[in-house]
């Protein structure tokens, strides 16, 4: 059973730096893509960054592009993104999300193109 569990969240000022951790269990990477989403209350479910297994060209989203950086240790199945420069903008639940079958693909961008996601972990930063 494919299991994704987030970790790292919190609370953190302006400026402010934190480090998400996904891990997985349930399988071996080889051909999956992983995505860090995140919803604000009132908002649609959004696509941060995402990583496939034998990605050298993560995505990111333009709101985060210079600040996230996404990477992953296959040796202990976990994908981490490391937030830096925080803003209130970046106040949201984070979920890792996961989808096979991504061997040569680039990491798709919608949320419903993910099969497994975690419980969430809530990001908050304040002023």
């Amino acid at each position: 059973e494919v299991q994704l569990v987030e970790s790292g969240g919190g609370l953190v000022q302006a400026g402010g730096s934190l480090r998400l951790s996904c891990a997985a269990a349930g399988f071996t990477f080889d051909d999956e893509a992983i995505g860090w989403f995140r919803q604000a209350p009132g908002k649609e479910r959004e696509l941060v960054s995402c990583i496939t297994n034998e990605d050298s060209n993560p995505f990111y989203a333009a709101s985060v592009k210079g600040r996230f950086t996404i990477s992953s240790d296959n040796a202990r199945n976990t994908v981490y993104l490391q937030m830096n420069n925080l803003n209130p903008d970046d106040t949201a639940v984070y979920y890792c999300a996961l989808v096979f079958g991504m061997r040569h693909m680039s990491c798709p961008t919608w949320a419903s193109h993910y099969d497994f996601w975690g419980q969430g972990t809530q990001v908050t930063v304040s002023l």
